[in-house]
C-alpha cells in the first residue's frame, strides 16, 4: 500500500441538492464555487490536495448499461433523487477523521452530503495523467 501512496488518500464525493442551488440563485452558487476553490488552494498549501472537479448537472448525464451482451445508452440521471453526484476531490489525509474535517469545510456539506471513501490502490494499471 505505501509503495503506491505516500499516505492515506481519500475521495470526497459531493452529493449536491441541485434544486436548492437552482432556487438559491447564481450569486449564492458562485459564492459556493469560490469557497470550494479556496478550500482547494488551502489544501494545496498543506500538501493535501491532489485533484478536484465539479460535474455538469445530473440532467446532462449519459448512462451505459450492458445486459445479456446488449449495450444500451440513455440520456439523463440514473434515478430521481434530491441529492445527485456534483463533483469530487482527491486528497491526502492522515485519517478518516482528518478527511471528515476537510469534508465539513466543503459548502456542499451544508446543503447536501459529502461522502468520504478511501482510495484502494490497484497495481498494474497505468499511472494517472492528470
Amino acid at each position: 500500500y505505501t509503495t503506491l501512496f505516500r499516505s492515506m488518500r481519500f475521495m470526497l464525493v459531493s452529493f449536491d441538492d441541485e434544486q436548492y442551488w437552482e432556487a438559491a440563485g447564481a450569486a449564492k452558487h458562485q459564492a459556493a464555487l469560490e469557497e470550494a476553490t479556496a478550500l482547494c488552494h488551502d489544501l494545496d498549501r498543506q500538501g493535501k490536495y491532489l485533484f478536484a472537479t465539479p460535474l455538469q448537472p445530473a440532467r446532462t448525464a449519459t448512462l451505459v448499461r450492458v445486459r445479456d451482451g446488449k449495450t444500451t445508452v440513455t440520456a439523463g440521471p440514473y434515478a430521481e433523487s434530491r441529492e445527485v453526484l456534483g463533483g469530487f476531490y482527491i486528497i491526502e489525509a492522515e485519517s478518516v477523521a482528518e478527511a471528515a474535517e476537510i469534508a465539513a469545510r466543503h459548502p456542499g456539506a451544508r446543503h447536501g452530503t459529502v461522502e468520504i471513501r478511501e482510495l484502494r490502490p490497484l497495481e498494474g494499471v497505468p499511472t494517472a495523467k492528470l
